[in-house]
Order: structure tokens, then sequence, then C-alpha cells
């Protein structure tokens, strides 16, 4: 299986290219830039590819061609940007700055679906063809958040994801879009499970518990998918 995973230098994408993928696999990190150090893991071979996706197009050119070759079987977009203030008590939605938001947008949405469009010939000579968005529970509503612009460009992966199924139902493509609550990326896949779990006392998801799950999502048959899975904390009161 050929595994993409888009904002993998750090925090869960980091953790998707330490956990995802068994014997034989070939994982491709695609960041802003290639770590000096790659992750070693036996049997799974692992490449990366530098691409800034606040350019997005040059950057899905990019990576699209290096896949061209090979094919593609999984993309993970996990690459999201918000505000610098967000999830801060003092955060105020007047006081974002227009070059922020438009990056965030650029990033998160175009990004997005400029990758994917490129992306999809190569998907779709697999035989079966996988996309899982990084979501988030901002998404969701009732979620009880202030961040405007991050909250919109989540909604919008909801839209990209209803459509593309649509869109190639009928060649097979199975799009998940993965909405989570407040993750743990303090801890990576080398502290215990249980130590990661205790940190926030059920404030926090462990980045384990993520990528145990994706595992999950890429062991299913061609024949079916997961819709949406919204993954909030234990201790979290608006869901």
């Amino acid at each position: 299986m050929r595994i993409m995973i888009v904002g993998a230098s750090q925090g869960l994408g980091r953790a998707f290219v330490e956990g995802l993928g068994d014997g034989g696999d070939h994982l491709i990190g695609v960041s802003r830039s290639v770590p000096t150090r790659l992750p070693e893991r036996t049997g799974i071979e692992i490449e990366w590819i530098a691409a800034d996706l606040a350019s997005p197009e040059r950057a899905a050119a990019s990576v699209a061609e290096s896949v061209t070759e090979n094919g593609l079987d999984v993309l993970i977009y996990n690459l999201g940007l918000w505000e610098s203030r967000a999830f801060e008590p003092d955060y105020r939605f007047l006081e974002d700055s227009p070059t922020e938001i438009q990056r965030m947008v650029m990033v998160n949405v175009s990004g997005a679906i400029l990758l994917v469009q490129a992306l999809l010939p190569a998907l779709l000579r697999s035989v079966c063809p996988r996309i899982i968005l990084t979501g988030s529970t901002s998404a969701l509503p009732g979620h009880g958040r202030p961040e405007v612009t991050f909250s919109a460009t989540k909604f919008a992966l909801r839209g990209i994801a209803e459509a593309l199924r649509e869109g190639f139902r009928d060649q097979g493509l199975a799009v998940t879009c993965l909405q989570l609550g407040h993750l743990n990326t303090e801890d990576d896949l080398a502290v215990p499970l249980e130590r990661a779990a205790r940190r926030s006392h059920g404030e926090l998801i462990p980045m384990h518990d993520v990528v145990h799950l994706v595992r999950t999502l890429l062991t299913l048959s061609p024949s079916s998918y997961v819709k949406e899975m919204v993954m909030p904390a234990i201790d979290d009161t608006r869901f």
C-alpha cells in the first residue's frame, strides 16, 4: 500500500508516519521542508517531498508528479492552519489580520482541493482508493468555539468530502472526514498510551488513538467506508 501523508513533519502527521503501514508498505511524507532525519521503520519504505501548500497550484503539481509512475492508494490530508491566538482565552476575531485569514483559507481549503484534483488520476488507479481528511469538531454544529476562519475552513472540508464521494462513487473512491477534538501532541507514539492518556485527565485525545483509528480504516474492504468520524475527548462537554 502506498500512503501519502500531507502535513507530516510534526504532531499528528508525524505520528501517522511513525504508526501507519505494515511490512512492504510505502509511506510518503509531505511538508514544507524535508526533515534532517527521516523515521526508520523495518520493512516500510519512507520517502519525503518538500512542498508548501501556501502556494497550492505549484505544490500540487510537484507532489502529483512524484506519484505519476508508481501510483497512490491513500491520501491523508492532515494539514490545517489556525489563528495565532486560536483556542486561547483572549482570542478575538476582530484582531485577526487579513493576511493571516487569507493564508489559512489558501492552505486549508485551496490546498486541499487542488492537491486532491492533482492526485486523483493516480489514486483512481488503485483497487481501493481512499482519501482521509483531518477535520475538527469545530466543523460541527454547536461546536461552541469563536475561531471564525478555522471553523469555516473545517466546515469546507465536509463539503469537499461530500462532493468527492458523489463525483467518484462509481470509481470506488472512499472519502472519510475525521472530526477530531483537542489532541495531546506533546506525547508522541514512543510514550506509552496509558501515560499519554493521563496527561490531560480526559481533556485531550492521545495521538495513539487517532493512529489506531486510521489503521482500522485502512483495513476495510473496497466494499465499505466510514463517511465521517467524530472523536472528541471524553471530558469535552460540547459533545
